[in-house]
């Protein structure tokens, strides 16, 4: 596979989600980007966004076609900042540990818990020096803040905080699952968060996570087991609302600096490593 030439300026804002957000986009140009981690799910599409530059991946690819536990979380991220992105916006579908969260609720989470396995989940794994990165708050301080006022003046419900516990898929939880993740606080389970979080923070990328409630988690007060069928019909009775908090995070977002200037402490996450290669973009 040959990379096609990424479009001048490529694109400083990045969205990971669902094929339903191609429609997103002005002028669109559709990026075959190769990374040494092989192919992404999906070409990169790059275009206009309320007047910013936007690079969009599908995570699963056109057609759904990669479960949650055979996607390329490294592919996809490198080719993101290969095309010059900084700052992700990441959407996600989640089930809900707290009854008063119910589905059409969006939450920012603060923290998340890796339960994946078998996923590849650093970019450094291959060759030394070992790289350790700082991982204490996992999402963007300065892209939280953004999606929760975005949703908030959505009029959508929004919860500001908690944590995402993130699970191996694609079976949903079972209820002794699902109580031992309520018995110790945390608020959300999903599939995909991990590694994609900390993935970007081993590029230096800002990186939030935006999930959408779509059901009560299995026997979370007294409910019935989670069904697939259930999962995507109110993802798509909500994904309107969900589109509306996304596109005016993007319109939000600050304009990120050039790498050498970035203040943030995600862009500023490798500072004092020693890197075994080159980073692109």
């Amino acid at each position: 596979m040959t990379s096609s030439p990424v479009p001048d300026g490529g694109a400083d804002l990045g969205l990971i989600g669902g094929s339903g957000f191609y429609e997103f986009f002005e002028g669109a140009e559709r990026v075959r980007v190769t990374t040494p981690f092989g192919d992404p799910s999906d070409d990169v599409v790059i275009g206009e966004v309320d007047g910013r530059r936007v690079a969009f991946l599908a995570r699963h690819g056109q057609g759904h076609r990669f479960p949650p536990h055979r996607v390329n979380y490294r592919a996809n991220l490198w080719a993101l900042r290969s095309v010059g992105v900084r700052q992700v916006l990441a959407p996600c579908a989640v089930g809900s540990l707290k009854a008063e969260n119910g589905p059409g609720t969006v939450v920012v989470p603060d923290q998340v818990v890796d339960r994946t396995w078998g996923r590849d989940h650093t970019v450094y794994a291959e060759e030394g020096p070992v790289v350790h990165v700082s991982f204490a708050d996992p999402y963007c301080p300065r892209g939280r803040a953004v999606a929760i006022e975005s949703a908030e003046r959505a009029g959508l419900p929004v919860v500001e905080d908690g944590t995402l516990v993130v699970v191996n898929g694609p079976r949903f939880s079972s209820k002794a699952e699902s109580a031992w993740h309520q018995a110790a606080g945390w608020s959300i389970v999903g599939m995909t968060a991990m590694p994609e979080a900390a993935i970007a923070r081993e590029l230096a990328m800002c990186f939030t996570t935006v999930a959408l409630v779509t059901d009560l988690d299995a026997g979370v007060d007294g409910g019935d087991a989670v069904t697939h069928e259930e999962v995507l019909a109110v993802f798509a009775k909500n994904v309107e609302g969900l589109k509306t908090v996304l596109r005016s995070a993007l319109a939000a977002l600050p304009a990120p600096e050039p790498d050498a200037e970035a203040t943030c402490p995600c862009r500023r996450a490798l500072d004092g490593i020693e890197l075994p290669f080159a980073l692109p973009g």
